[in-house]
């Protein structure tokens, strides 16, 4: 069973591989490399990113949600792994993925959000599934989208942040991993069935302090180890390319494991591309009241997962000397060997406890993106919600139970299915991606706030959702007259 699967997962992974670098830089090209002209306007949008309602989230809590997602299991264990089996040069090609996805974020996100319908309580909702019905008139494809991210986020992710967090507190702390999940499970349940409006009050709170936290402490480390970090980016990038290697004859086969574990744990991190992320974009009140908007916030989260977060833990596993001594260990047992070498003994317990909060808000964060899809499905009756809750439970404490390869793997494949199915209904309502884009553009560069509005596209007015987006000029004055560009 297991060869069977690793088979799948090999050729699913190839062509994901191809998928993922064609789209990235279609629309990279396509966009202007919107993610480096643009670049510290994704970061001015933060200032104006509390605005929410009563049937939307804010834009930070989208962030913060969508970066639960995407913060957790990957940051950690995976560059871990993505070190081990690629060498130092798989974080060049994580760094390169993120670069080039964030277009693709930007894509997928501006088109969850409109593209976004309500749900039967009023509340925005919206994502991949939407705009494959909407956009593309391809409601089957969204049904296989939704299957496709229940299954992923639903079960297999979530097993994997819970595998993870059982074998660091096992190792920090000696808990039985069986203790550990059914901890998880408890905690979690209150969240889980509180809704997606506890949910994202939770992401919007302990994210960004679990990541300032952690980030502070990995800039200790890189203060104290400053002197090697020259050979270390020389490392990355001579070992991304194979010249490290390249007079003992192995350069092909080098480069190869680098950018391949590079991308793949480069796209479990950020998830750029994936149809995730879009699913609590799609939910947002956005500001500037735009779809684009929600694009360059999406785009943020790309950039703060992999160039900041993910750097953080290459950085400590590098400077720690830790990856010479690996001598097969797994990708958590690495990191936590990395910082106790890098801090001390705690390290491995501090290891522990950050990966508690980035997997357990990824653990609730997924699960948000799980119901939305069964929204989607019409499979939101009371009975049959509170049954699948059940079974997301059931799936974290298997994960803590289960081996790490398997769960891996199947995420491995669960994922590239998603994202294969997401990045063809991109890549076919590009054209509409494009016009947003520059209708964003074009208003900033008047000097004008950004605003939407259908009466300039009315071939795609037909497909959106009634009373989402107005049909004529702004209702507020001030709005519609304001000549200020969010710099």
């Amino acid at each position: 069973m297991n060869a069977f699967l690793m088979f799948i997962n090999s050729y699913l992974g190839a062509t994901l591989l191809y998928l993922l670098l064609g789209v990235g830089l279609y629309f990279t090209g396509r966009l202007g490399c919107l993610q480096i002209r643009h670049f510290s306007h994704m970061f001015s949008l933060i200032k104006s990113s509390r605005n929410k309602s009563q049937v939307g989230i804010s834009s930070f809590q989208a962030l913060c949600t969508g970066l639960a997602a995407r913060v957790g299991t990957g940051n950690l264990a995976g560059v871990a792994v993505a070190l081990t089996l690629g060498g130092p040069g798989a974080i060049f090609w994580m760094w390169m993925i993120a670069l080039i996805g964030m277009a693709t974020a930007f894509a997928e996100s501006s088109l969850a959000q409109l593209y976004k319908g309500k749900d039967h309580q009023g509340n925005y909702c919206g994502g991949p599934a939407y705009y494959m019905e909407k956009g593309l008139g391809k409601r089957w494809l969204g049904v296989l989208f939704s299957l496709f991210l229940i299954i992923a986020y639903g079960w297999v992710f979530n097993a994997v942040q819970t595998n993870s967090i059982a074998q660091a507190m096992h190792l920090a702390f000696g808990l039985n991993p069986l203790y550990v999940g059914l901890f998880v499970v408890a905690v979690a349940s209150t969240i889980i069935f509180g809704g997606n409006r506890t949910i994202v009050r939770v992401t919007e709170r302990v994210v960004p302090l679990m990541a300032l936290i952690y980030l502070t402490l990995t800039l200790w480390v890189v203060i104290t180890h400053f002197a090697q970090l020259p050979a270390i980016i020389t490392l990355i990038f001579k070992s991304a390319f194979g010249w490290q290697e390249a007079g003992a004859g192995t350069l092909g086969y080098t480069m190869g494991q680098a950018l391949s574990n590079g991308v793949k744990r480069g796209l479990f991190s950020n998830e750029a591309g994936m149809g995730s992320a879009p699913n609590t974009a799609a939910a947002a009140v956005p500001y500037p009241p735009h779809p684009a908007s929600q694009g360059y916030i999406q785009m943020l989260g790309v950039f703060l997962d992999t160039f900041v977060i993910c750097s953080a833990t290459a950085t400590i596993i590098l400077c720690s000397g830790a990856l010479e001594n690996a001598h097969g260990l797994g990708g958590i047992e690495l990191t936590q060997q990395a910082f106790s070498a890098a801090v001390g003994p705690w390290g491995a317990a501090f290891v522990a406890v950050a990966l508690f909060f980035f997997a357990f808000t990824a653990v609730i964060a997924n699960y948000s993106y799980a119901e939305g899809n069964l929204n989607f499905l019409k499979q939101n009756h009371p009975g049959r919600l509170t049954l699948f809750r059940l079974s997301v439970l059931g799936m974290i404490l298997l994960g803590a139970l289960v081996e790490v390869p398997l769960v891996w793997t199947l995420a491995d494949i669960s994922m590239s299915l998603m994202a294969i199915t997401n990045l063809v209904a991109v890549v076919l309502l590009s054209g509409t991606a494009i016009k947003l884009a520059k209708d964003y553009q074009a208003q900033r560069q008047q000097g004008e706030l950004p605003f939407f509005t259908t009466e300039h596209y009315p071939e795609i007015a037909g497909q959106l959702t009634p009373g989402i987006w107005p049909s004529g000029p702004s209702s507020n004055p001030s709005e519609n007259l304001q000549k200020r560009e969010i710099a």
